[in-house]
Formats: C-alpha cells, sequence, structure tokens
C-alpha cells in the first residue's frame, strides 16, 4: 500500500501497510548508529555524509520499504531562532552571545524569542518560524509539547537544546555542563572550611541542570558522613526573588546554616540581600557559593564564589550543531556533550564560625 499524502502531494509516511508499523527516521538512525540528522541528510541528498555510512543508511532505507518525501531544494534563510524561557538576565544574555557569534561565522542572523514558560508564546513562535523559516533552532531551558515538537520536526529545521527541560527525545542534540560535578564541588569547599549545616537554593525542578547540582549536593554531604536535611533545600527557579525569599527561609530556621549552594548566580545575590536584611555579612556569617559565573558574579559585594560553566561555550557549540550538523560538531556517536564546570572562589564564602582557618 503506498505512503499517504498530503494536500500538496507528499508523502508524509513509510511504506509500511500496518500504520502501527511505520518506521522513523529517529529508528533508522538507531539501527544504523548515526544520528537523526545524518539520516535525513541521506534522504536529501547532501553530500557531507561518508561513503559507507550512506551504503549503510540506504540500504536500511530500502529493507525497510521507508517512502521518501518529495525533494525539495536545501534553502539558506540567513536566521536563527533561539528560542529562552526568559531574557532579562545575564545569564540570558551569555547565551545569546555564544549562539551569535556562532551565528556570525555561518553569516547568519539570531531571532531571539522568550517564551516566559507558556504554551502561548511558544505557539505564536512556531507560527512565525513556519512563515520565514529558519536554518536551526536552539531551545534553551525550554520544551516543547509532543505537538509543537512534532511541528518543527514537520519543518526539517535542525534543532538542538541546551539544558532541556525534562528527558529529551532521544534523536535531538542537547548541550550542558557537568552540573552533577559542579554542584558536589561547591557543596565539598563549603565543607571543607568547615561547614556542617548547608542549605541549597534550588533551581527549577523540572530542569536536569537543577536536578543534577541538586544530586552533586546530596552526594557531597553523605560523602563526608553529613545528614541531608529536608528543611536545608528550598525550591526555586534560577531567579533572584526566589534566591531571596528562599534565603530568608532558611534563616528564619531554628538551627539556620552557616553556607549555602545557590544553583545560580542570580539566586545567590537575591540571598545577599535577605542576608543584609536580616543585619547580617556574606562571608563572616553565611558562606555563598553560586553556579553559572555570569560576570556580576565578581562584581558583586562582596566577589561571588561560584561555579563556572561555559555558557557562551554551550550556546555556540549548540549553534553550530544546528548549522553544520552534528555529525561535522560532536565527536563519535554520541548526541549528548557536556562542558566542564569549575569552582572559583572569591570572597563570599570563609571559615564555618567558631572554626579556625589557620
Amino acid at each position: 500500500m503506498p505512503g499517504r499524502r498530503s494536500s500538496s502531494g507528499t508523502t508524509v509516511t513509510s511504506g509500511a501497510a500496518d500504520p502501527a508499523a511505520r518506521i522513523t527516521i529517529a529508528e533508522i538512525a538507531r539501527e544504523a548508529g548515526v544520528s537523526a540528522p545524518t539520516v535525513s541528510k541521506v534522504l536529501n541528498g547532501r553530500d557531507e555524509v561518508a561513503p559507507e555510512t550512506r551504503a549503510r543508511v540506504e540500504e536500511l532505507l530500502q529493507r525497510h520499504n521507508y517512502l521518501r518525501r518529495r525533494a525539495r531544494p536545501k534553502k539558506t534563510v540567513g536566521l536563527v531562532d533561539l528560542v529562552i524561557r526568559e531574557v532579562d538576565s545575564l545569564w540570558a544574555g551569555e547565551l545569546m552571545q555564544g549562539v551569535q557569534s556562532a551565528a556570525a561565522e555561518h553569516g547568519s542572523e539570531v531571532v531571539v524569542t522568550a517564551t516566559h514558560g507558556t504554551t502561548t508564546h511558544t505557539r505564536r513562535w512556531l507560527d512565525r518560524v513556519s512563515q520565514r523559516g529558519s536554518d536551526g533552532v536552539i531551545l534553551a531551558v525550554t520544551d516543547l509539547t509532543p505537538a509543537q515538537r512534532k511541528h518543527v520536526n514537520s519543518l526539517d529545521i535542525p534543532l538542538a537544546l541546551i539544558d532541556p527541560v525534562g528527558s529529551p527525545d532521544t534523536g535531538v542534540p542537547t548541550v550542558g555542563a557537568t552540573n552533577w560535578q559542579g554542584g558536589m564541588a561547591a557543596t565539598q569547599h563549603l565543607i571543607n572550611l568547615g561547614h556542617r549545616r548547608i542549605g541549597i537554593l534550588q533551581g527549577l525542578e523540572e530542569t536536569l541542570s537543577a536536578r543534577a547540582r541538586l544530586d552533586g549536593y546530596r552526594a557531597a554531604l553523605e560523602g563526608a558522613g553529613l545528614a541531608v536535611d529536608p528543611a536545608l533545600q528550598q525550591p526555586g527557579n534560577f531567579y533572584y526573588t526566589t534566591g531571596f525569599s528562599g534565603m530568608r527561609d532558611l534563616l528564619a530556621l531554628a538551627d539556620p546554616p552557616t553556607a549555602v549552594f545557590a544553583s545560580s548566580d542570580l539566586m545567590a545575590l537575591g540571598a545577599y540581600e535577605a542576608i543584609r536584611q536580616a543585619g547580617l555579612r556574606v562571608a563572616t556569617d553565611v558562606s555563598i557559593v553560586g553556579f553559572d559565573d555570569v560576570p556580576n558574579a565578581a562584581w558583586a559585594s562582596p566577589p561571588l564564589t561560584t561555579v563556572r560553566q561555559p555558557l557562551r561555550e554551550m550556546a555556540a557549540l549548540a549553534a553550530r550543531i544546528v548549522l553544520q550538523g552534528a555529525d561535522a560538531v560532536l565527536p563519535g556517536p554520541t548526541l549528548r556533550m557536556e562542558l566542564a564546570t569549575h569552582l572559583v572562589v572569591r570572597e563570599s564564602t570563609g571559615a564555618a564560625p567558631g572554626v579556625s582557618t589557620t
């Protein structure tokens, strides 16, 4: 039975008689041991695929009787879409600069859309990108519903994720940082300074990065034989206001922490203000470690000890993935790349009260 055709006459399914048996590009990619973008390149007749890889993919396409879409020329519109939850932070600014620098290397411009965490804004962006086209889409700490992801896939636009929300689909390239190691390094630094009551201001709960930082915090405490106290874990969303409110709640405990790991620099700066309003001093009374190392971390008073993640490099890598193809950018068959984090010690951390530094 031939594949179903759209109103334009384009074949949109495989040639299997049973709809349940239709094979997808992602399934072909897994069987071939390559990425979904590689299969797409073979289907579109692009030449940047190794001959042996092309032959393997072609053999699988024929074996599964995959009906191709009617060929259409590859168009380059000179635009890359960066879709991000919010843009009003230095964190977002770092990502935008990273995408812009990589896009400029390819003569492309960047279109930035803030979803504000709502499906309405995402739907508007999808409508616009459908009209104008794009050479690639980068989603940063945001996500699409299954229906929206299907819409993007139908546009044949390369997609990459930065710090995805939830578990990304297989076959979609993702870029992140070593968040677990960063959370552990931050907490171990505080333990080494003699702190035993260490709180955490958590990031957006549904993000992989926030969960990994929390797990690293817990692992460091358990490794030092310290109890993981739920009262010391304050929910948040990576932004200043939840850093302030979470720190205020921690200080109100009968036995407040002497040190806090904030899951972002913005939350750490919110914690600074809560400490100031409580009549306490950062480092002397409460040590603070952030995460990100955005530019104003070094300008804070006192300068913030933080875990640096290479935000610009992460964003530039995601942009190169969608512009050059995952196979040209990522090493080996992996579609997940984590860039290294490292602890930057400044003046917001000090010895626990009563602990000598000599």
